[in-house]
């Protein structure tokens, strides 16, 4: 991107006081405009204004500081102060954010739910992404827009899959909405990131293969190695530092720095080793952090626990505003590829179709194992699809794909995700508390079903289904004895792996620690 070559060197000539000099005046101004944003979303959640949630004001803070910048003669300054990388987005800021997402997962809703969650952020993100992209390829080939090569356009669809819905989320919590259909909303947002970045580097190392011979089933099974190899590294982390923590006996009062110091790093080391081996740090380090909830958390002393649950809260909040902040900033101040309007507007509605095959088509899935009393109402399905709105992952691909495309066809796409990204947030974040009063998923119902969930469902105990009826297809089959399989799992984590992997014994909570802090990305209700 022209930006970033355009960051170093300015600074590069500037005499070394000047140089030091703007780089405060820099940092000044960016936590200049994250107390602005962090105040202003405070006075906005109090006074119960859904019409301009956080993340939406976050990233109006950006526009105006870089409109602002573009009107006055002090651009090239600004670019030097705001010298980002999308290196830094991806080693840095997105680590906390995604551990974070796996980390505050509350289990009971998350694992009850855990089949449909799957089904939608896996399947259904494979959907969307495929959808998307032969709908665009379509569109090119048709003269409705700008054409771009069948993998390009793959790899578009890959990353505008990317749902970010934190603005939907963080309305959910304040509003109360059903249970179950608050941890559909999260747990696809938890592994649909993962599932996106995955698909589009493997799109993207096809692309980079000139010899093109692959197929589509090599094309699967590449990207199942880089996701299967990513969680298995990231479970292997989790597994090792609950082991750490089970007998290394650091929960005693004058080694509680070093138990958090190691608490914190391992995350960090998850990232960097799939990274270095070639696999998806992302994915990684989400499983990572569902793995250290489940089962290095209780091995922490409660002093550690509640400085995990805290500092990973902390820098996951002022990681994911800044995100916001500097993507307002940087679609004021990038220069854009206005010319294909036409791309823009066609990919608009292609992905809202993309979406709609997604989220309709999994929630029939879902629906032909699940007993009457609980399968997806369509109230909450048209409340998820509408959730899938677009934010920082998106953005960040995209900011990548200008480098690994040729100028032409990554400044579209580029373009078109800054618009979409910032039609979804403003236009769907803005709206959602009106949605939900329209779908009636609002009120304090929630809270009954909540209590009754808890009445009827010990720890991970999924619900059951009764013995069937005779006319069943043999589709409907297969899923219920994969149901059974998972519900195996259960069983197996009980009797097993949380004895093997903790210091519980049969009468200790298994809530994980009771502390919950919730994130901004959205937290569960404590249960």
């Amino acid at each position: 991107m022209n930006s970033t070559a355009a960051v170093v060197s300015p600074a590069a000539d500037a005499p070394p006081g000047k140089e030091q000099q703007a780089a405060g005046v820099g940092i000044l101004l960016q936590i200049s405009m994250l107390v602005l944003s962090f105040v202003l979303g405070h006075v906005l959640r109090r006074h119960r204004f859904y019409y301009l949630p956080e993340a939406s004001a976050s990233l109006l803070i950006g526009l105006l500081v870089g409109g602002l910048a573009n009107i006055s003669n002090t651009e090239a300054n600004i670019r030097t102060w705001f010298n980002f990388h999308e290196e830094f987005f991806f080693l840095f800021l997105l680590p906390p954010i995604i551990f974070q997402s796996g980390f505050s997962l509350s289990p009971k809703p998350f694992f009850s739910n855990f089949g449909a969650i799957v089904t939608f952020a896996i399947f259904g993100t494979f959907i969307a992404a495929i959808v998307t992209g032969i709908l665009v390829y379509l569109g090119g080939l048709t003269f409705l827009m700008y054409k771009l090569p069948f993998v390009e356009c793959l790899m578009f669809g890959a990353l505008i899959s990317a749902t970010d819905p934190v603005t939907v989320l963080s309305i959910f919590q304040e509003l109360g909405t059903d249970v179950n259909l608050y941890a559909l909303v999260f747990g696809e947002s938890v592994l649909n990131d993962a599932m996106a970045i995955s698909l589009y580097r493997t799109m993207s190392s096809v692309r980079s293969n000139t010899s093109s011979g692959q197929n589509f089933f090599l094309i699967i099974v590449q990207f199942l190695e880089t996701f299967v190899g990513s969680m298995s590294s990231g479970v292997g982390v989790g597994f090792i530092s609950a082991l750490l923590f089970k007998y290394a006996a650091l929960d005693i009062e004058n080694l509680h720095n070093l138990e958090s110091c190691l608490f914190v790093l391992f995350p960090y080391f998850s990232y960097m080793l799939a990274e270095g081996l070639g696999l998806s740090g992302i994915v990684s380090i989400l499983f990572t952090g569902i793995v250290m909830k489940h089962y290095t958390y209780s091995n922490l002393s409660e002093n550690s626990q509640r400085f995990a649950s805290s500092f990973f809260h902390l820098i996951s909040s002022l990681a994911e505003t800044f995100v916001f902040i500097y993507m307002g900033f940087d679609i004021a101040m990038e220069e854009h590829s206005w010319s294909h309007i036409g791309f823009i507007f066609f990919s608009i509605i292609f992905i809202v179709i993309a979406r709609a095959a997604n989220v309709f088509s999994c929630a029939y899935l879902v629906n032909l194992v699940r007993p009457v009393n609980r399968k997806i109402p369509m109230k909450h399905q048209k409340a998820l699809w509408y959730s899938g709105l677009r934010g920082a992952m998106a953005f960040a691909l995209a900011l990548q794909s200008v480098h690994e495309l040729p100028e032409g066809h990554g400044k579209t796409i580029f373009s078109t995700t800054t618009a979409i990204v910032v039609l979804t947030v403003l236009l769907i974040g803005g709206s959602t508390g009106t949605m939900l009063e329209r779908l009636e998923v609002v009120g304090d119902g929630h809270n009954n079903e909540l209590l009754s969930y808890e009445e009827h469902h010990d720890g991970y105990v999924a619900p059951t289904y009764e013995e069937g009826a005779s006319s069943e297809s043999n589709l409907k089959t297969k899923l219920k004895e994969f149901h059974k399989t998972a519900t195996s799992f259960t069983e197996l984590d009980k009797n097993y792996l949380t004895p093997f992997f903790t210091s519980q014994t049969d009468d200790d909570d298994l809530d994980f620690g009771g502390t919950s802090h919730q994130s901004r990305r959205g937290g569960f209700y404590d249960l």
